[in-house]
């Protein structure tokens, strides 16, 4: 875990300060180049996710090689899951079994207005079986994405100043827990408020994000300032998670008479992986901010189940920031 500083945002948001943010754009990194043959082609493009990471937790990833009917398909999947399952069919999946690796809700309050399925991914794949095309093209982009990640982490151990592999050996991501997190926004195109999604961090090492119309999602700066976040078409977004210190984001409803889908990956570690501080990023005492668990322990501190794959920064700081 790498420990920065990042702004905690006040409590008490008029309607108009939900809705207003900056403009400014987040980084864009285009993933071929973080592995191009041209030392100065690849130089340049690490420096450049380096400060996108330190400076934002956000980018934009382009170029990554995942087809554009790939990333339309898995989000043509998911409306039609949404769309075409009974509620009677979707209730089988609500809360119940802590060992669940389904589980679907629908929200509509003031702090979130959202209905979301969430099922695991990784190390093994769980779906509801119908509409047959959806389980069919969520795979085939899981599968494909999951070589980006791999690709990924060996960038980021690099601007880390380690070997490429350092983040893969201290996360066992091949065998770690990654969850799809679906959404549609506003649920039943009915909304109870301005947020989708009340401001929130993610846990995992990373998280991609793709969705079906743009606009939504707020980011919030180290100055405490909220960012609007655009993302290009068929472009990735990639946000740094709890494991790495991710920046607090949410997301709002806007016209609740717009329909948007988005697919949502929190790619963790290992469960049974012990996370910590290291060495190299803590001061000259060597105090650390945050205390060392398991992935699942972590996933669990805050009573949740791992599947609802929730935050709990606030369980695992020592120190205050």
């Amino acid at each position: 875990m790498v420990q920065t500083n990042y702004s905690t945002p006040p409590t008490d948001w008029s309607q108009e300060t939900l809705i207003a943010a900056a403009d400014e754009e987040i980084p864009t990194i285009d993933y071929f180049s973080l592995f191009s043959d041209d030392p100065d082609r690849r130089s340049t493009a690490l420096d450049c996710l380096s400060t996108a990471c330190e400076h934002y937790g956000f980018f934009n990833l382009v170029n990554h090689g995942i087809p554009d009917g790939v990333i339309g398909g898995a989000l043509r999947g998911i409306a039609d899951f949404f769309e075409q399952t009974t509620v009677e069919e979707k209730s089988k999946y609500k809360k119940g079994d802590p060992r669940a690796r389904i589980l679907w809700d629908v929200r509509c309050h003031a702090g979130e207005n959202r209905e979301h399925l969430k099922l695991l991914a990784r190390p093994t794949f769980h779906c509801p079986p119908n509409p047959p095309s959806f389980r069919e093209a969520l795979r085939e982009y899981e599968r494909r994405f999951h070589e980006v990640k791999m690709g990924l982490a060996r960038a980021m151990s690099l601007i880390l100043g380690h070997e490429e592999s350092y983040i893969e050996k201290a996360f066992d991501l091949e065998s770690g827990l990654d969850v799809a997190a679906m959404n549609r926004y506003p649920p039943n195109f009915q909304s109870k408020g301005t947020l989708g999604l009340a401001e929130h961090t993610d846990p995992g090492f990373i998280i991609s994000l793709i969705q079906d119309t743009d606009g939504g999602l707020q980011i919030l700066t180290h100055q405490g300032q909220w960012i609007d976040v655009h993302i290009p078409p068929n472009a990735i977004l990639i946000q740094l998670g709890d494991q790495l210190e991710s920046h607090i984001h949410r997301v709002l409803v806007g016209d609740y008479r717009t329909r948007r889908i988005s697919l949502g990956i929190l790619h963790g570690p290992f469960v049974e992986q012990f996370v910590a501080p290291t060495s190299e990023f803590m001061d000259d005492a060597g105090s650390t901010a945050y205390r060392g668990m398991t992935y699942s322990d972590a996933l669990q501190a805050n009573g949740r189940y791992e599947i609802e794959v929730q935050s709990c920064i606030e369980q695992l700081r020592i120190l205050p920031l």
